[in-house]
């Protein structure tokens, strides 16, 4: 199902929150390199081997995902002859001029009647101006090829990128190219002029329009022209909905209300076009596995209800890495959308065309109520992990079981005589001691500052129960040798005090 989105301006709500979720850069330089060719005419790619590549990590089954994205040349291409003849291109007005010293790259690039026609290009139905008239074409993500005009007719390339499984946007220009491939004896021949459409599974930009041309041998291709348009509509993967559009930022979620963790980490793509049935593949192949394999210690189930993907630069925006995913247990809103990228030493990764997905069925928990269940387990698990029982101890009175074994002892009367003397004392009055409230003053320790109090409560209670063993404590035997013992015993009669008399009593 397709849905039309809006594109607003993004504005991050900053918050307070705790380490972000880190982009994974391991597993993003551990990727191959995208690379493109500019001999294909077409690029098609196989939905199922991308969606079983979606999988295969989680459910170890093995993909043969050679065929995912097959680049497809019009003909089988041998290798150029020098001075071979080249494309026509167009003629009239966009053609090339007649006099050979106008034919230089700089005349091409201010040619008027280029800067026109972009300028005056209507944008298509169901599309998106995002640059125009620029000396340069794009470098995007997912490229599906391109194909050539005899008009500069942008409503013609969009019927066109229409028409393919996953193009998402086109830009369309002039290009300077060589009449006859260059070599030697026609190091610099004369010019022709094509016009370009070329699609892309991604988004083109002004910021990724940084394809300026080429050297030929001693011809200097070039770009007029070119304007970029993107659809906007987007492909909502089935089962899932209340799509936001993030632009450059992602998710960084915090811990829910109950200090839940909700995120279950990442997976990047970086064969084929952008596309969020990726994410949603990825998402529900780790449910299943999960609800496959529950945690043994009687926490429940995480599920992936939420995912945010984007598409990863590094350093600028025609160094594509790939289309990122991040899962997530419960939905977060776009306020959460802090991330703007990070850093590996002077390498800059960066995010674009960042959108989250959440399964309308079940988006989990809100966070802003948490998830109870799951933060007493975590909690519970933390404790244990960290040898917090004795904190448990003293601040909720809860412990393991102590049994205490006391011997027999052997006890020989003492022979004792008293002597009795007996003492008259007056009593005083003290004033009693406030009573402290001992656990006031306990420190809670930081790893377990995230959970409310009766989460903390709840798992130092769990904790107490899954207790497997019992603390014995043995008293030592004692004998006591029989001796003679006088012993002086006081008799202490206590007088109460005389009240003091009432301030202006009378007698």
């Amino acid at each position: 199902m397709r849905y039309s989105l809006a594109v607003p301006a993004f504005a991050a709500l900053a918050a307070a929150l705790p380490a972000p979720q880190q982009i994974d850069l391991d597993m993003v330089i551990a990727q191959p390199n995208i690379s493109y060719t500019t001999t294909a005419s077409s690029v098609t790619y196989d939905v199922t081997s991308l969606a079983a590549q979606a999988t295969d990590d989680i459910t170890s089954v093995s993909v043969d995902v050679s065929a995912i994205a097959t680049q497809t040349p019009l003909a089988v291409i041998g290798k150029r002859s020098a001075c071979a003849a080249q494309p026509t291109g167009v003629t009239g007005a966009y053609g090339p001029p007649e006099d050979p010293e106008a034919d230089t790259v700089a005349a091409f690039t201010a040619n008027a009647a280029f800067a026109a026609a972009a300028s005056s290009a209507p944008t298509p139905s169901g599309y998106s101006n995002t640059f125009t008239n620029l000396n340069a074409s794009n470098n995007a993500y997912g490229y599906m090829g391109y194909t050539t005009l005899n008009s500069y007719d942008t409503n013609l390339c969009a019927s066109k990128c229409n028409a393919i499984n996953g193009c998402m946007s086109f830009n369309l220009y002039f290009e300077r190219d060589p009449s006859v491939d260059p070599g030697t004896g026609c190091s610099n021949p004369s010019s022709v002029t094509m016009i370009k459409c070329v699609f892309w599974g991604g988004p083109v930009s002004s910021s990724n329009a940084n394809n300026y041309g080429q050297w030929r041998n001693q011809f200097q291709v070039a770009i007029a022209g070119s304007n970029g348009y993107m659809n906007n509509t987007l492909e909502v993967p089935a089962g899932f909905g209340n799509v936001q559009y993030l632009n450059n930022a992602a998710i960084n979620a915090p811990l829910d209300h109950e200090g839940f963790d909700t995120y279950m980490g990442s997976r990047i793509f970086n064969q084929g076009p952008f596309n969020a049935s990726l994410c949603a593949a990825h998402c529900q192949a780790q449910n299943a596995y999960n609800t496959a394999h529950p945690p043994n210690n009687g926490a429940p189930v995480k599920l992936c209800n939420f995912f945010n993907t984007y598409i990863l630069y590094l350093n600028k925006t025609s160094n594509v890495q790939g289309q990122y995913c991040a899962l997530y247990t419960e939905a977060w809103d776009s306020s959460y959308a802090t991330n703007k990228g990070q850093y590996r030493g002077n390498d800059h990764y960066m995010i674009e065309y960042s959108y989250t997905f959440t399964n309308t069925s079940n988006p989990g928990f809100n966070p802003k109520q948490g998830d109870t269940n799951g933060a007493v387990h975590q909690a519970s698990i933390d404790i244990k992990y960290a040898t917090l029982q004795p904190f448990c101890s003293s601040a909720f009175g809860y412990s393991a079981p102590v049994a205490t074994v006391t011997p027999s002892t052997v006890v020989t009367p003492l022979v004792t005589s008293t002597v009795l003397s007996t003492i008259t004392a007056t009593a005083e009055v003290y004033k009693r001691a406030a009573v402290t409230d001992a656990s006031a003053s306990l420190s809670t320790p930081a790893v377990l500052k995230k959970y409310p109090f009766s989460v903390l409560s709840s798992a130092c209670s769990m904790v107490a129960a899954q207790a497997t063993t019992t603390s014995t404590f043995t008293a030592p035997l004692i004998t006591i040798q029989a001796v003679t013992q006088t012993t002086l015993e006081t008799l202490v009669v206590t007088v109460p005090a005389s009240p003091a008399p009432t301030p202006f009593e009378e007698y």
